[in-house]
């Protein structure tokens, strides 16, 4: 049974921290093989999900060392069909990763779960096509056919949300809401922005919020912004009422644009310290965010700045 699926606890208030960027950590700093920048087949064989346990460990520990809360984000982004089905998996061995990513992260939540740090678990669901390019964005009714099936099975798991991770689409995130409200799972919607803060459709991103708003009749349970540097979007964090409905933010380390990092043979990992500035800035401003993780190029030193810069605030 899910634990907190029917009263989120970053609902409530208090600081929740999230891991970094799980790609480029274990692809540039473990030296794995991603295949299309794919995650869940490390959960193939026992050396793969040593090294989710490892990664997934380093980023709750300092949760648990802070005192705040943790959401354990699926490895499952590629997860989906398409990408499932360019990776070789069937539909029954897809709906087997998802499970096992869910079961990976319940176990550790049985490890390292405190009273003061309650661990909330995400099924983790990325875009059907490639995070920085909407390409031909499907229709929200398409989308959430789309996603029903990977969201259909977190709701048969310990999972108690859904995360859309780097949509970059209204229509797309409409479908996904959909979908996750009628599996009646709650959702966070992360939508991904280019360097002038609007979406990769060139969509303002509190337009965006408002059209899934409006057309989900506010299903999500709340909405993150990643995979951009704070530099990209906070001149668009104005006083506007959309901006309320933003909690958490998962930020790149690199402050180059989206063309630039997919070009980019080496990692750039920024200023951990100085990211971790930012985003306090971001927390006086606005007080209401208090799911803090990072995205690309991002690790275990990077939430570390950005929990202590934090967690007073």
């Amino acid at each position: 049974m899910a634990k907190y699926r029917h009263k989120l606890p970053q609902l409530e208030g208090g600081l929740f921290l999230s891991d970094g960027g799980i790609e480029t950590t274990l692809l540039f700093r473990e030296g794995l093989d991603l295949p299309d920048f794919a995650v869940f087949p490390l959960l193939e064989a026992p050396s793969g999900r040593d090294a989710l346990r490892r990664y997934f460990t380093r980023h709750a520990s300092i949760a648990r060392d802070l005192g705040t809360g943790f959401i354990l984000e699926s490895a499952t982004w590629r997860a989906n069909p398409d990408w499932g089905h360019k990776l070789g998996y069937g539909p029954q061995q897809l709906r087997d990763a998802n499970r096992a990513a869910i079961e990976l992260l319940v176990s550790l939540r049985d490890e390292l779960e405190t009273a003061a740090t309650p661990m909330v678990i995400s099924g983790c669901v990325g875009p059907r096509g490639d995070g920085y390019d909407p390409g031909a964005a499907m229709t929200a009714e398409e989308a959430e056919r789309y996603h029903a099936e990977q969201i259909g099975v977190f709701a048969g798991t310990e999972a108690d949300l859904v995360t859309a991770i780097t949509m970059t689409n209204a229509p797309e995130a409409v479908g996904l809401a959909r979908a996750a409200r009628e599996a009646q799972m709650p959702s966070a919607v992360a939508l991904t922005v280019e360097t002038d803060g609007t979406l990769p459709t060139g969509q303002p991103l509190g337009e965006a919020v408002e059209q899934i708003d409006a057309e989900t009749d506010r299903a999500p349970a709340y909405y993150m912004i990643n995979c951009a540097h704070p530099t990209h979007f906070d001149s668009a964090l104005t006083g506007a009422p959309w901006v309320e409905r933003l909690r958490g933010l998962r930020a790149n380390a690199s402050t180059r644009s989206h063309a630039e990092l997919d070009e980019a043979t080496e990692l750039d990992d920024g200023d951990p310290h100085e990211l971790g500035r930012q985003y306090a800035e971001l927390m006086r401003r606005l007080p209401h965010l208090n799911v803090l993780g990072g995205c690309c190029g991002t690790d275990h030193r990077h939430i570390e700045e950005i929990g202590r810069a934090c967690a007073s605030r």
